[in-house]
């Protein structure tokens, strides 16, 4: 059987023109061998794959030619790499000084090409300063590393540093065909792009992946082949979880997310690339930010036909959502509900939860039978664009009540619809039963008898304990933290912070409704207020307390002073 080459080997490149995706520095070394001013250290700094100690060999090639050799000699005893990450100590550096003194036996330069210089000692970097500063004239040192972070400062300096980028998608995909053409292998423009995007930019992996996908396929590399293999989530799972959730249609959405977990992938991976998608949509929306897709033709297509259903609002909130799902993810203990949660949340976005209220009232009929109110009712006109609500001209608003003003609701207002399962929808709702108070009732119906201040002070305790024999204690403390007293029909209380206030008012419906159906006076109302001086009578001090006790049983003095209590 024949030796297989991998192709990250077979097409390594062999002149600067051959380099993928590394122009600005392939054109700076070519420049700098024409015009005869190459510095005598270099250091290549750059992520793995992308072709580094590629360009340092070209380099140590192109250095020594003079026009007279052979095509195919490489100056092999006029190169030497080391790889530090296994010769690390000061004794391999000294032994490397000692060798650069020597000349070269052919060609003008010795180039010495040390891999993962990083990993260097602390010794062994120091033993090399003094070299790499000033060498021989017929050395040159090409350093490279994946981590010039951890390379001290004074080696730096000494250097002079090329940057080098990741390969772009498209110049590997590009490569990829090319690579495929030579080889005979028929591939899909998409299948090429998956791998080069799941190579993340190192060119070296990219043909690595593309060996193993070809050994999988044969010679025929689709997009369904690349995926298998890969384990990677298809465009066709995103675009059907765009559909579902732009329909609403939660439980489809949950069974497609379970069926993507029972494949094998990751929670995490999914909604990260939901993530993606939504963006992918955002700059399909816009013609100028459309090269920012990096996809294949058809793949864009699709894109461009689903970003016209989802609106730029749906879209940012989508992402915001995704996202967040994305950065709880690693801390959350239950994370595929975290996941699901996010996806119900995702589906509610444009969901209506009003369309199912009644039609012909602005709140629910069911919920005035319960309080004895008559419903008003609300003339919807077929060709306007808004609701007007009137009120009826027979009809007397009592003495605690508003007639309501005509209320406009614009229908073609997408910013003001609510989700049914959002917050703001329940507390929206909350309010509205809070205020329905203000609907107008007959006067002629509703008693209004007189009553005493010990009626109502009776009548008031005996609901503060009710609602304390229901387990509302918190509001019956506060109930019972003063006395009520009246001025007409108005009920007045004073409350030591505002806390206590907002409680009560939070519950003053049923309050009132007990107290005028047992005064027989619906006139009555409540009026609170917030007295911070007052709170001091509560914060008792150890001799307040003492004065306090004085004042139920004057004995207690007696008694302290019998036996010489001090406090």
């Amino acid at each position: 059987m024949e030796h297989f080459v991998v192709s990250a080997r077979k097409y390594r490149p062999q002149t600067f023109k051959d380099v993928v995706g590394q122009q600005a520095i392939t054109n700076t070394l070519l420049n700098a061998i024409d015009n005869n001013h190459l510095a005598q250290a270099l250091l290549f700094t750059g992520p793995r794959g992308v072709g580094k100690t590629t360009c340092a060999r070209i380099l140590a090639k192109m250095i020594n030619s003079d026009g007279t050799e052979t095509g195919d000699e490489d100056f092999a005893f006029n190169v030497f790499e080391l790889d530090a990450a296994s010769n690390n100590s000061v004794d391999d550096i000294r032994s490397l000084t000692d060798q650069v003194r020597i000349p070269p036996q052919v060609g003008k330069y010795k180039v010495y090409i040390i891999d993962e210089v990083h990993m260097l000692s602390q010794a062994a970097f120091n033993a090399f300063l003094k070299t790499l500063e000033e060498p021989p004239k017929h050395c040159i040192f090409i350093l490279a590393t994946t981590e010039k972070h951890k390379i001290i400062p004074t080696i730096l300096s000494r250097c002079q540093i090329f940057d080098f980028k990741r390969i772009t998608v498209k110049d590997a995909k590009d490569y990829l065909k090319y690579i495929a053409e030579e080889q005979g292998v028929k591939a899909d423009d998409d299948a090429l792009h998956i791998i080069a995007q799941k190579a993340d930019g190192a060119m070296r992996d990219a043909l690595s992946i593309f060996d193993r996908v070809v050994s999988f396929s044969g010679k025929d590399l689709t997009r369904q082949a690349v995926t298998e293999n890969l384990n990677v989530l298809d465009y066709e799972t995103y675009f059907t979880s765009t559909d579902l959730i732009l329909e609403n249609k939660i439980p489809d959405l949950l069974l497609q997310f379970n069926n993507t977990l029972s494949k094998g992938f990751d929670g995490h991976h999914y909604i990260a690339g939901l993530a993606s998608h939504f963006r992918d949509l955002l700059v399909s929306k816009t013609p100028e930010t459309i090269e920012l897709l990096e996809v294949g033709e058809e793949t864009k297509k699709k894109y461009l036909e689903q970003s016209q259903k989802a609106t730029q609002a749906f879209l940012l909130e989508a992402i915001n959502l995704a996202n967040d799902c994305d950065l709880k993810y690693k801390t959350s203990k239950n994370q595929r509900l975290l996941i699901e949660l996010c996806l119900m949340q995702l589906a509610s976005i444009t969901f209506d939860g009003e369309k199912k209220n009644s039609r012909h009232y602005i709140i629910p009929a069911s919920f005035f039978k319960k309080k004895g109110i008559t419903p008003v009712p609300v003339n919807l006109p077929k060709a306007s664009t808004t609701i007007e609500e009137t009120t009826p001209k027979k009809q007397i608003p009592a003495n605690n009540f508003q007639a309501p003003q005509p209320a406009k609701i614009d229908l073609k207002s997408d910013n003001k619809r609510k989700s049914g399962l959002s917050l703001s929808s329940l507390r929206v709702k909350k309010e509205h039963q809070i205020k329905q108070m203000e609907v107008v009732v007959d006067e002629e119906n509703l008693p209004s008898e007189p009553f005493t201040e010990q009626a109502l002070i009776a009548s008031w305790n005996e609901y503060t304990n009710s609602i304390r024999s229901k387990g509302l204690h918190n509001l019956a403390s506060i109930l019972a933290m003063d006395t009520p007293k009246v001025k007409g029909t108005t009920i007045h209380v004073e409350y030591p912070a505002e806390t206590n206030k907002v409680e009560v008012e939070r519950n003053q419906y049923d309050l009132l409704a007990y107290i005028r159906k047992s005064l027989s006076n619906y006139d009555i109302s409540l009026s609170i207020d917030v007295n911070e001086v007052k709170q001091k009578q509560y914060a008792y001090t150890p001799m307040e307390k003492f004065e306090k006790l004085k004042e139920k049983n004057a004995n207690i003095d007696i008694l302290r002073k019998t036996f010489d209590l001090d406090l």
